[in-house]
């Protein structure tokens, strides 16, 4: 299903926008004097893919090498509402997930540097570095669980 870093980008950043409809709606169902657990249901799932989208456009910024400034604005996209599909489109219309993953070495000096075989060695073995995302996620997730909400409670 994920044989492009393209593919993956695009399920994660759509998701991203459905994730917003949730916690958007459930703000307004609070707002019309709803049970305020629609926040709580709805935050939760956009808190839970906003954290799976900002992992994805890490692992697709290093796959396809993009500069700095390029992947903190694809991370950063998903803190503005339904901002992930235009970047998306943004990133498919330059080039930028352009390619297929990484898996071996090539003639271009950057694949010997520690970071590019370190990534080569993780999607040879996707199973691990599927388990180690999920696994950063959710403990990135539950300790935000802990601390609480935005702006407190």
């Amino acid at each position: 299903m994920f044989r492009t870093p393209a593919s993956l980008y695009r399920v994660l950043a759509i998701a991203e926008l459905f994730s917003w409809t949730l916690l958007i709606a459930g703000l307004i169902i609070r707002a019309v004097g709803g049970p305020a657990v629609a926040v709580t249901i709805g935050g939760g799932i956009h808190g839970f893919v906003f954290l799976s989208y900002g992992a994805t456009a890490i692992l697709v910024a290093l796959n396809n090498r993009w500069h700095l400034g390029v992947a903190l604005l694809a991370v950063g996209s998903a803190i503005v509402p339904y901002a992930t599909l235009p970047m998306e489109m943004w990133l498919r219309r330059t080039g930028r997930l352009d390619g297929h993953w990484r898996l071996e070495e090539t003639a271009d000096p950057r694949d010997r540097r520690p970071i590019d075989r370190l990534l080569r060695w993780f999607l040879r073995h996707a199973g691990i570095l599927v388990a180690l995302i999920v696994v950063a996620v959710v403990a990135l997730y539950v300790v935000l669980l802990i601390v609480g909400p935005p702006g407190g409670r």
